[in-house]
This record gives C-alpha cells, structure tokens and sequence, in this order.
C-alpha cells in the first residue's frame, strides 16, 4: 500500500512532473477550446515531441492535454456555439442559450466544476473498479455496439426539439454522410462517383465546425441590429445551493460516462449525448425547458464527458484496447517507450498504473483552478459587436478547419456545410443531429457487419442472438422503449394517467 501511495504521488512531489501536468492541462483546456484542434491532433504531435523523453514526463504531458482538452470544448459551445470538440456537442444546446440570456459566467463556472466532479468519479472508477469494468466492457459483442449506435441515433432524434421526424432525419442524413469513403472492410470505394478524393471521407470536424461555427455566423447577420447581451460575471464560482441541487444529476451522469468511456471505441460524444438525454427523461422541473438555456442541460453532459476520460482510461490499462481514440494514441506512446498496454502492464509495471492514477487527479485539480479562471476574458467575447463577432467566427471557422490536416479542400467542405447547414436551420432542421450522425455512422456500419459474420450471415441466427444474450435482449428493450416513448401514442397514454 505504501508503494502504490508513493507512486500516487510521483506526480505531486515531482517538480518536473507536477510542471508538465499544469501546462499539459493548460494547454489542453485552450487547444479544445479552438474549434478543429482537436485533443487527439494534440496528443499525436505531443508523442513525436516526448520521443526522448523518459515514458513517466511523456505520460504526464499527454495526460494534462487529455482531461483539459476534453473540458475545454465547452467554452467555445457556450460562448460561440462551436463546440470545440465532438464531445461538447450536447453542451452547446443548452450553453448558447444561456450566453444568449447573459449568463456566460454562470454556465461556464458550472460546466467547469460539473467537469471537475465528473473527472474525480472516472479516476475513482479507474482506481477501485477497473478489474470489473473491463471484464463487463469485454461482454459487449459486435450486436451490442450496433444496438449502442441505434440508441444514439434515436437519442439524436430526441434532441431535436419539437419534431422527432425532423431529427432523425438530420441524424439519418449524418449517417449516410459518415458512409462516404473507403469500405473498412473491403477496402472499395463506397459513394464515391469515381472520385478519389472522396475515398478518405467527410471529415467529420470539418462538417461539425461548418454546421455550428458558419451556419450561426450567417444567422447573426439577421440580427446585426439586436444589442449585445451584457455578461453577469459578478460570480463566477456556483453558489453552494446550487451545485447541491444539481450534484445527484451531476453524479448519474459521470456514471454513464464512466461505463461509455470504458467501451472500446465509444468516447466522450457518445457518453455527453447519453447522459443529455437521460438528463432530459428524468428532470421533472428543469431550470428551463431544455434547449433553451436549462442549467441540468450542461451539467449533465459536462459531467459524463470528464468522467468517460476515466473511463477510457480502464480497457486501455488492463486490457491494452483503446477506449476512445486519444487512448489509442498513449497506447503508440506506450510502445514507443517499450511498454506492452495490457494485462501484463498491470504484472511488469504495476506502479505505471498509480502513476496514472494519481497524474490525472493532479490533472483534474488544474483543470478547475484553470477552468475558473479568465472567464470575464472569455466572457467579453459574446458582448462583442456583431460587426466583429461574426468575421472573428469565420476566422477561427478557416483557421481550425485548415490546421486539421493543413488542406484547403478540407476549408471548402466547411464552408459549404456551413451554408447547408444555414438553409437547415432555416427550414427547422437542427445541424447536431446530421454530426453525430457521422459520427455514429460508421459504428454502426462495422457493427452490423461483423455481427452478421459471427452469426454466419445467417439472418435468424442474427436476430436469435437479440433475445439468447442477456445484454443484448436488455439493450435491445432499451431502444424499443426509445422508440415508442418518442411516439404521439405514448404521449397520449401518459396524458391519461397523468388526468386520471
């Protein structure tokens, strides 16, 4: 025990380490916050610089980047309606809003402190219950992760406002998008039209940056007259009460990010948007009604993406699998430093693992001592007049879009699902749908696919494993429930309970 705690604080007695943690997690917090630089892209050009390094200053880094950068997406959500990352997506729905209504500084010291929890409850998970997680994320077969990506897809739809048909259209819309390119498992070229610059596919941050960052500065320009709503930013720090009223939701919510996080390939997008949905059935007096500047609206998501960090953070540890794609990176970091991710890490090295632990506690200490501050900055940003807000937009739009893999074309794609985007907006479509429909896309394509191979490609063997799994059976009642709770039938019958 008196090893695993001084390995715990390797990290906190270390000067060196305890100065790479802070600038990774500063860094990590304003690189999310640029719409395009994603925390991958970061952690990628951070191995090539830790090369040399020793593995333990290298993972300190790359951990700071991480926790920051996944929190850090939800500054520009709030303040300019551009997630800077996928995984604030579910964030700026309820964020804008509450800039709109001149409480920037209430939401963004919320959402930082929301993080804060969230992260604590995944590094705990990853310190106590990282055995069983693990064990329970290597359950989930090829069906079950298609079943995941339907009840995203159907999530989308419940986002979506008023019109259910609207949502999943713009969700299934995403999805035929996240199609284009390379076949994964044949290699072949799919809706392509014989061109080869499709065979790499939409990039998806392009489309999200067009759809969120040039679609609301083209809606501004119906609005250059209204007045700049002044920012309250007397407190930025939530009252007691009111993180008190919020903390069971807060806590749900880091739970479903936590078991997300732990499933390969899923991530913090996956969890917010579960956790934002979830928030959605269960509030029965939210602060405002949802998407339009309710406080439940960015606690619950902001919560289950630091929380899904954790998360992640379990398969990759005891089992050598990448819970999220920032993971599969330190998992490259890893080798390159001659170590072997897995379960023999935890035999060979197990002080690697306590080290890791107590780095992203350290890391998530940072993330709210940064987090709290600059926010009168960042604040000043929505009271800018639109004259300037808007260019300054497009400019961060272009310059986000082109440093993602230094190529014009890709600042084309943005522009145009920027004007699409806008026309959508117009027609009562929202954008977060069709990019989360991207992203869920190709899940569910490589999903089904590799279930119908182990069922043999045999269609009743396929749909007998739906009701002879256990997990599959609960997941697939889940998605039915979904289905009918977002029908005007089900409506009707809770009207008639609720008058009788």
């Amino acid at each position: 025990m008196s090893d695993s705690l001084s390995y715990f604080l390797m990290a906190w007695t270390d000067p060196q380490l305890l100065l790479l943690t802070a600038a990774g997690t500063f860094a990590g917090i304003y690189i999310g916050a640029i719409p395009g630089l994603s925390v991958t892209m970061a952690a990628s050009i951070l191995i090539s610089f830790t090369f040399s390094w020793d593995v333990n200053p290298a993972l300190a880094l790359i951990a700071g980047v991480f926790m920051g950068g996944v929190y850090g997406g939800s500054r520009s959500a709030i303040l300019l309606n551009i997630p800077g990352a996928p995984a604030a997506i579910a964030t700026a729905l309820d964020g804008f809003p509450l800039a709109k209504r001149g409480e920037a500084g209430v939401a963004i010291g919320l959402t930082t402190v929301c993080s804060f929890l969230g992260g604590f409850v995944g590094i705990a998970a990853l310190a106590i219950a990282a055995p069983a997680i693990s064990e329970f994320a290597l359950l989930f077969a090829p069906r079950d992760y298609l079943l995941l990506a339907v009840m995203g897809l159907l999530l989308v739809g419940s986002l979506s406002g008023e019109s259910l048909a609207k949502g999943l259209y713009a969700g299934a819309l995403g999805v035929a998008l996240g199609m284009v390119g390379m076949d994964p498992m044949t290699a072949e070229g799919r809706f392509t039209f014989g061109t080869v610059q499709l065979l790499g596919g939409i990039p998806y941050v392009a489309a999200m940056i067009g759809f969120f960052g040039v679609s609301e500065a083209l809606a501004q320009l119906h609005n250059l007259k209204a007045p700049r709503i002044k920012q309250d930013v007397s407190r930025i720090l939530p009252s007691w009460s009111l993180l008190r009223r919020y903390l069971p939701l807060s806590l749900r919510s880091s739970a479903i990010g936590v078991v997300i996080g732990a499933l390969p390939g899923t991530g913090g997008d996956i969890a917010a948007l579960m956790a934002y949905d979830q928030a959605k059935r269960t509030v029965k007096n939210p602060s405002r009604p949802f998407g339009e500047g309710a406080y439940e609206g960015v606690v619950a998501p902001e919560s289950a993406n630091n929380a899904a960090v954790g998360g992640a953070y379990i398969p990759m540890l005891t089992l050598g699998i990448p819970g999220d794609a920032v993971t599969a990176v330190i998992i490259g970091a890893l080798f390159i430093h001659g170590l072997k991710p897995g379960p023999m890490l935890m035999i060979e090295t197990p002080h690697l693992f306590w080290f890791t632990v107590g780095n992203l506690t350290l890391a998530n200490i940072f993330m709210l001592v940064f987090g709290l501050s600059g926010i009168r900055f960042f604040a000043k940003v929505v009271e800018t007049p639109p004259g300037i807000l808007i260019p300054l937009i497009l400019i961060l739009s272009v310059v986000g879009t082109y440093a993602i893999q230094n190529s014009v074309v890709d600042v084309y794609w943005m522009l145009g699902f920027g004007l699409f985007g806008y026309f959508l907006r117009i027609y009562g479509f929202q954008v977060g749908p069709v990019v989360l429909g991207m992203i869920l896309g190709p899940l569910m394509d490589t999903s089904y696919r590799r279930a119908m191979i182990s069922a043999g490609d045999d269609p009743v063997a396929f749909a007998q494993e739906f009701v002879t799994s256990p997990l599959s059976l609960v997941l697939a009642l889940a998605v039915a429930l979904l289905v009918i709770s977002q029908t005007p039938l089900w409506r009707g019958i809770r009207a008639r309970l609720a008058g009788g």
